[in-house]
């Protein structure tokens, strides 16, 4: 048993996954902006104390700093900033008087300013250097500034405008994943309604739906209205197919009981024999009869799973030819020519052959004493194949054309047959895309099955169709 999922979990895992991946690649990104902006910002504050500090060196002779001075010092981006001040010849002027180590030296001459990374009482520090060309209490020259701060405070100010980012992100992803859980469930309720109206369907009504769905299950749903009407096409053929086989089948059924219990009764031997034959007869036509109504049903189960099947037409009608000139008596002769130009197509074999062999059946059967010649032939019709049954026997009038084409229609009450074979003929041709002619050439009839295959060759042939061309095409 295969497992069963949620719709709206996966949708919601299809959405907010991508959503969890480019939130995570944003929270990088940020990341790495807040070490860059912390890094910029921390610096410039360090540049800002080093000018602040040389100022007011400059102006008091390194004996005090200003107030404003102090307090930049004392918590400058949130951390204390460390300094001194050395004069041309290597006295410390103002500040602390132990330096960090790894503050890069330069060239007398140069007073360009530089950011390093060095160490301050085991602590790791970040500094800026500048020197500056001034003089201070009668002492002139380039005089050094160093300021220095811990490197912990930049990672906390860093960590601290994460942790803020992805709060924020956080917290628009868990609100947007709410809004996507609880959208897929009222998005989807069309689906719950779509549901509610398939229930309302039952074996007795299967009705297609007609109430108004989303296009995304638009297809869905002329799918199942499809797949409905075919189930109400089979129940109906069934329906039919009972209906027909109880009440074709009862008299005869009754007719074979009946001979039957006169068998039994027979008062003599000859009587019993002769009896036993109208019995047999009475058999084989009731046996005819379901086996014509079972054809007919399959004639009308035909669909396009069994329509792929590739053949020749000479290789069908061949075989089935010898079959009934070994059936037929003597005086009467069936023609056939096998095509030279030989003719592949794809549909239905079994029933193909079925209903040929039924129009070659109903020749004999109603072609009456005048009867001694049936032809066989096919002709190309561009994508189309007209396989013709033609004779020279008594032919049948347009009423009787009618009759005949009718399920069940006798043209007359002795002529022995099941009144299903033409609508036989007519329901293979109907789902091969075709269609049945008859008409009366006096003699005689002609039946023509037209089948619609695209794998036939193609040809063009006259729009108009007339007896006399069939002998053209098989010369008898």
């Amino acid at each position: 048993m295969k497992r069963s999922y949620s719709l709206r979990l996966r949708l919601t895992l299809i959405i907010l996954l991508p959503l969890l991946l480019v939130a995570g690649l944003a929270g990088v990104w940020q990341l790495n902006n807040a070490r860059s902006t912390a890094s910029d910002v921390f610096d410039r504050s360090l540049q800002s104390a080093a000018l602040a500090v040389t100022n007011d060196v400059a102006l008091s002779g390194g004996d005090a700093l200003v107030a404003n001075t102090r307090k930049i010092l004392s918590d400058t981006s949130g951390g204390r900033v460390y300094y001194h001040v050395y004069a041309p010849d290597g006295v410390i002027v103002a500040g602390y008087a132990t330096p960090p180590v790894g503050i890069p030296t330069s060239a007398d001459g140069d007073l360009s300013p530089v950011y390093f990374n060095g160490e301050y009482l085991g602590r790791e520090v970040r500094g800026y250097r500048m020197r500056t060309r001034m003089q201070v209490d009668g002492f002139s020259g380039v005089f050094t500034t160093t300021v220095w701060q811990d490197v912990s405070i930049r990672a906390a100010f860093v960590q601290d405008l994460t942790l803020r980012s992805l709060s924020v992100i956080s917290s628009i992803i868990l609100s947007l994943a709410l809004i996507v859980w609880f959208g897929i469930r009222i998005g989807l309720w069309p689906l719950s309604d779509l549901q509610q109206a398939i229930d309302l369907r039952s074996g007795e009504d299967l009705k297609p739906i007609r109430r108004p769905v989303p296009v995304e299950v638009q297809g869905i749903v002329q799918t199942l209205n499809r797949l409905l009407g075919q189930v109400t096409e089979v129940m109906a053929t069934q329906n039919e197919f009972i209906s027909n086989a109880a009440h074709q089948l009862r008299n005869p059924i009754a007719g074979v009981l009946a001979l039957a219990e006169a068998v039994r009764s027979a008062k003599s031997e000859d009587a019993m024999r002769e009896r036993a034959e109208d019995l047999v007869n009475a058999v084989k036509d009731t046996s005819l009869l379901a086996q014509k109504l079972l054809t007919y049903e399959r004639a009308k189960a035909i669909d396009q799973t069994s329509l792929k099947e590739a053949f020749s037409v000479n290789k069908l009608l061949d075989p089935l030819v010898s079959e009934f000139r070994n059936r037929f008596p003597p005086d009467v002769e069936i023609i056939w020519t096998p095509a030279p130009e030989d003719v592949r197509i794809t549909g239905d074999r079994t029933m193909i052959r079925e209903a040929v062999s039924n129009l070659i059946d109903n020749a004999f059967r109603h072609g009456g004493p005048e009867l001694d010649t049936i032809t066989v032939g096919f002709e190309r019709l561009g994508p189309d194949l007209s396989i013709t049954i033609a004779d020279n026997g008594v032919g049948l009038t347009p009423d009787q054309i009618r009759t005949a084409r009718m399920r069940f229609g006798q043209v007359s009450e002795n002529s022995g047959g099941s009144g299903l074979g033409l609508p036989i003929v007519e329901r293979v041709a109907e789902r091969h895309g075709g269609w049945l002619e008859l008409k009366d050439q006096n003699p005689g009839l002609v039946v023509r099955m037209i089948i619609s295959v695209g794998t036939c060759a193609a040809a063009s042939q006259p729009a108009d169709f007339t007896p006399t061309q069939l002998s053209a095409a098989h010369p008898e």
